[in-house]
């Protein structure tokens, strides 16, 4: 929600001292006044009063241009949507434009309060006393449109983020609800109103960054993200991601007040939007100072050029991942070098593709840059591979059997990692009536359909092999840019810059804070997990297990072939006195050395022989258990482990150490569900590799 609110008077519509002096005028009378005026915005009537008077606006030209990108985007109207509202005239324009679109698309004959399948959320980060009634003021606003809304309440449970990275946190806060709202009402598709002038902004502060053409190509008009907060139906991962889409990457800052205006819509404005605090405010008033309609039209075409490129790299890491990368069921990959030829892939592809592999393998969110992207396209190059590598988070080595032709990626426990054990959140029963997998995927075949005609060539691409440092002056070559262009954006650029570097110390010290919070592997536990539960475990593994309370002969696997003379009460009551117990809650880590001497011992182990003793200690019996039901059990678990054994060999050393393992609150092994070991037939255990964020990143579009 704005922090801060305050009112537009002019043509401009810019916040003026006349606030300090005037209460705002509300165009509803049903809006409460009972809160301080002051904190508060709508549009002056004033400015409504003086835009009559220029040119009408042809709100005609905005709806076609809106459902051309909606098209492309390959959303419909009968799709079920979510907005991203905060009050500003961004966002209710978006609520205008796509309240329309649905409306004019759904021809069912039937009229009711609300438009059918679009909910607007409106975030109250709570950082002000003053953002809850704000966030009530724009949420009746929204309703009054047609427009369902919920109120989402960011919960600050370590604390108000530093001043330093309050705009940083409050975005990550705000994505987080938005994705969580999602999921609760089973919605796939969250719009966002991010324009023109938001990509030119962000253009200028990448570039004061050294971003290279990758992050120069902005904000992409479509991308799947996936929540940290994984739901699920019935038991079943239900992490199918949010398709985050742009549908005003095309509009300018001044369009949204038109489309306001020509809806008849209130908005707000955020007086923090103008506080030099932050570099994109900062870059935002300079950009003013200069923005003719010949440098936002180049500006926007550089950008266009750095997407184009952006379009193409992505091409080819799709190439890359279909046709030279392996992945296996136990969390590592293998990348067949001979097909994927480094030494013919342009250096931006490759770091792509190596970057894309790695966040996948590791679950890391940010990408690969700068040192460690070099060291691994040198790594990468060097045919046949031979030695080994750990970087991001993965561990690199040639696969075994093949003579350097392959490389194995595997999670390195060594390194941080998103390693905790995170709970699923099971959705009521009234949540699971609409299932929207399919229609997301609909969505995203008829969105590649828009773009596959639009396939580029390397010939069409400008800046696959300019550095950052030269994006500018070949952008000015091309004639793309022109000179007084070009300057006014590398001024905008040393400025920020200049900035920048006098702040670096501050925001180094305070991100080796923040690093400080990272642990690896080793160093966690993870909570306990309860019995028919089920979790994530490093963002990697969908872990379920539970106890069979209906035991028969279907319980046990093949190879324990034993005696099952036993009744279903004996086994009952035997397996109530075992090592799991029905009172048992596990602890999920992963895989470490004693755990494969564990199975290696216990396999040896015969309960008729004189080692009983030594079975009872590894599993942990009590003296008061019957020796005969031990016995059965033990056998069981000992034939369980020599299958285990086996295919442990299938798996590479060096991925074994990202294996989840189950412990009880003794840390005694319980199972090992990628091998398929148990100590117990009546332990339902399974492990699935399934990431939170698949290969590749999910879908996304520049164009």
């Amino acid at each position: 929600m704005a922090r801060g609110l305050t009112r537009a008077t002019t043509s401009t519509f810019l916040a003026t001292s006349f606030l300090k002096i005037t209460p705002p005028i509300w165009k509803n009378p049903s809006v409460s006044l009972s809160v301080p005026w002051t904190q508060f915005l709508c549009k002056c009537s004033l400015a409504r009063h003086h835009h009559q008077h220029q040119h009408p606006i042809d709100m005609l030209k905005y709806k076609e241009a809106f459902s051309m990108q909606m098209a492309m985007a390959g959303l419909k109207p009968h799709h079920r949507i979510a907005l991203g509202v905060s009050g500003g005239p961004d966002s209710m324009a978006l609520c205008v434009l796509t309240a329309g679109w649905k409306t004019n698309g759904i021809s069912n004959g039937e009229s009711g309060d609300f438009v059918d399948g679009l909910l607007a959320i409106v975030v109250d980060h709570g950082l002000r006393s003053e953002s809850k009634d704000e966030a009530n003021i724009v949420c009746n606003w929204v309703s009054q449109m047609g427009i369902r809304c919920e109120i989402a309440h960011c919960d600050w449970s370590d604390g108000r983020p530093k001043q330093g990275h309050l705009q940083e946190a409050a975005r990550e806060m705000r994505y987080q609800a938005f994705q969580k709202v999602c999921a609760q009402h089973q919605i796939g598709v969250l719009l966002i109103a991010h324009h023109a002038d938001d990509q030119a902004e962000l253009f200028i502060l990448r570039l004061s960054r050294n971003s290279g053409v990758i992050g120069l190509a902005g904000m992409p008009f479509i991308s799947q993200v996936f929540s940290t907060h994984t739901y699920s139906l019935g038991g079943v991962s239900n992490n199918h991601g949010v398709l985050l889409v742009r549908p005003l990457m095309n509009f300018s800052k001044q369009d949204m007040y038109k489309i306001c205006l020509g809806g008849n819509q209130d908005w707000v404005e955020d007086p923090t939007n103008k506080s030099l605090l932050f570099a994109r405010n900062r870059i935002r008033m300079s950009l003013r100072d200069v923005s003719s309609s010949i440098f936002k039209s180049e500006l926007q075409a550089v950008i266009l050029a750095c997407r184009r490129t952006r379009s193409f790299i992505d091409q080819v890491c799709c190439k890359l991942i279909n046709q030279a990368i392996v992945v296996k069921d136990q969390g590592y990959a293998i990348i067949d070098l001979e097909i994927l030829s480094p030494s013919k892939v342009e250096d931006i592809c490759l770091s792509k593709f190596l970057s894309l592999v790695l966040q996948f393998i590791s679950q890391r969110y940010r990408p690969v840059r700068g040192s460690t992207s070099k060291l691994l396209l040198d790594y990468i190059r060097t045919f046949p591979c031979k030695n080994s590598l750990t970087a991001a988070g993965c561990y690199l080595c040639p696969a075994p059997g093949s003579k350097g032709t392959k490389t194995l990626v595997c999670c390195s426990v060594d390194c941080p990692l998103p390693s905790k054990m995170e709970p699923f959140h099971a959705c009521t029963f009234g949540e699971q009536e609409h299932h929207i997998p399919s229609e997301l995927e609909q969505i995203i075949v008829d969105a590649k359909s828009y773009s596959d005609h639009l396939v580029l060539d390397e010939s069409d691409v400008h800046f696959l092999n300019v550095t950052s440092e030269s994006v500018l002056t070949e952008a000015k070559r091309l004639g793309i840019l022109s000179e007084s262009t070009y300057r006014n954006i590398l001024l905008l650029q040393r400025e920020e810059t200049k900035r920048f570097k006098s702040k670096t110390e501050t925001e180094l010290s305070s991100d080796l804070e923040s690093k400080h919070g990272f642990q690896s592997v080793n160093m966690l536990r993870s909570e306990p997990l309860q019995p028919g539960h089920a979790c994530y475990f490093m963002s990697r593994f969908f872990i379920t297990w539970k106890l069979n309370e209906e035991i028969g002969s279907s319980a046990f696997s093949e190879e324990a072939n034993c005696d099952l003379n036993l009744g279903l009460e004996n086994w009952q009551c035997h397996c109530r006195s075992c090592v799991v117990g029905h009172d048992v809650v596990a602890e999920v880590r992963h895989m470490i050395e004693s755990d494969w001497l564990y199975l290696a011992k216990f396999s040896k182990c015969l309960s008729n022989s004189g080692k009983f003793q030594q079975q009872r200690d590894l599993l942990d019996y009590r003296a008061d258990q019957i020796p005969e039901k031990i016995n059965r059990c033990l056998d069981y678990a000992r034939l369980s482990a020599q299958r285990a054994l086996l295919s442990l060999k299938s798996i590479p050393a060096a991925a074994r150490g990202g294996l989840p393992v189950l412990v009880n609150h003794k840390g005694l092994l319980i199972s090992i569900p990628s091998i398929g070991f148990k100590v117990c037939p009546c332990l339902v255990v399974s492990a699935e590799f399934k990431p939170r964020v698949p290969l590749g990143g999910g879908h996304s579009s520049f164009i």
